[in-house]
């Protein structure tokens, strides 16, 4: 089953907009320690001509005991200098941002409360307050973890992944309210964290939700996936206990949907030894078609790489995808090595993969080492990967398309939400 055109953008990043690439650190730039439901973002935006690019970043700026978030807008990418937050709009809490790429819209939601609030973009390039809806009337508390888990089917529907309920909700951007929501008790497994992926697909008339569990820093050996029928909003959640932390996944050149062990899924596995109940890192393949896993195919993702540390499978070109491979010699090993500060350590490499090939990956050698963890991004047609560094008190966005990772934009902060809003 080949993307559909409305969703081809998206599933092309290995669809998320900001959706996780998973950030992974030790110094809090990893949502799911304390935000188990996350958000995502699908492409399915109008182009706005021949207008001036504009761009939204959302970054968190966080102490000891709160964090601010600040919604940046800027029609100027200079490498040299860091946006800034001062004319940023303020937000209580980890924001995130999300919604229709081009659309001169954003919506905007916290940690700080159930609220999504709808932003337009004006003529001054300042966001206008156009309405708001409330999640609390379905439980929900709190709105965290990352962009992704919002999902954009069109200007009057979108999802919101509820980890802490197990539940989709269904809302309207246009009018602001909520319209249904589906239950999936599944989602949960009892002892075990929830976390979503950070870069959902989307492929024909569905939307897929790659699922990791943890107990505790413990990787959970169960893979699990939502698969929602947008045609109906009905939703199903498949599982598979080979392997665990599967929260990656790119649309094969076959149309079979491919999915990986995140980065942290790989460094619990590199700093537990030989420990056998830590599960190894794997390769899926699924087929959205029928939503079932592929029995007679199951590949351990060091089999790919030389044998290296790996996990995280983000989306390249034409069916192709990029594994990351730790290299122990920017960042040695030790006995008392924490898998967080592994999985954040500026220390991946990128491996090109082409998984329908069936052939091992190899070294994109004119990328530099980066975060194992990152998100991907659209800017202006052309895919960024962040790298959150400074122990996490700066996010860098860099060049995907070239394979140079050069730097594009940086920031005070972290940031799990950006949007071309124009």
């Amino acid at each position: 089953m080949k993307p559909s055109p409305f969703f081809r953008t998206s599933a092309r990043l290995v669809t998320a907009l900001a959706l996780a690439f998973v950030a992974a650190c030790s110094d809090n730039t990893d949502p799911d320690d304390n935000n188990p439901d996350a958000g995502s973002n699908a492409d399915a935006g109008t182009d706005a001509g021949t207008a001036t690019p504009l761009y939204a970043f959302v970054a968190q700026v966080s102490t000891d005991t709160t964090s601010t978030s600040y919604v940046i807008l800027t029609e100027t990418l200079d490498p040299a200098t860091p946006l800034s937050l001062t004319a940023a709009t303020e937000i209580n809490g980890r924001a995130l941002g999300s919604g229709i790429p081009k659309s001169n819209a954003i919506f905007v939601s916290s940690s700080a409360g159930a609220t999504v609030t709808r932003y337009n973009v004006t003529a001054s390039n300042t966001l206008e307050k156009a309405g708001e809806v409330s999640f609390a009337g379905k439980a929900v508390t709190s709105i965290g973890e990352y962009q992704n888990q919002f999902q954009f089917v069109s200007a009057t529907k979108a999802y919101y992944f509820d980890g802490r309920n197990s539940q989709v909700i269904v809302w309207n951007p246009t009018d602001m309210t909520v319209t249904s929501s589906i239950s999936l008790p599944a989602m949960t497994i009892e002892g075990s964290t929830l976390t979503f992926a950070s870069n959902p697909l989307n492929v024909g008339t569905k939307v897929l939700m790659p699922l990791g569990w943890r107990a505790g820093p413990a990787v959970t050996k169960q893979a699990g996936i939502i698969v929602v029928d947008t045609t109906n909003d009905s939703a199903v959640v498949v599982k598979d206990d080979r392997c665990g932390y599967v929260r990656d996944g790119i649309v094969g050149t076959d149309g079979k949907v491919y999915l990986a062990t995140e980065a942290y899924g790989a460094a619990e596995k590199r700093v537990s030894g030989s420990n056998p109940s830590v599960p190894t890192p794997c390769l899926l393949k699924f087929d959205p078609a029928t939503n079932t896993y592929d029995a007679t195919f199951f590949k351990e993702l060091g089999t790919l790489t030389n044998g290296g540390a790996t996990g995280s499978l983000l989306a390249g070109p034409n069916g192709t995808g990029y594994l990351r491979v730790l290299d122990e010699t920017l960042y040695p090993v030790q006995a008392d090595t924490n898998a967080r500060a592994l999985a954040s350590g500026v220390a991946w490499k990128w491996w090109k993969l082409d998984p329908a090939a069936g052939t091992n990956a190899t070294l994109v050698d004119t990328l530099p080492a980066s975060t194992g963890s990152s998100f991907l991004y659209q800017v202006n047609g052309r895919t960024v990967f962040t790298e959150f560094t400074n122990s996490g008190s700066t996010t860098n966005y860099r060049e995907l398309t070239d394979l140079t990772g050069n730097l594009v934009a940086t920031h005070q902060g972290l940031s799990f939400s950006f949007l071309q809003v124009r």
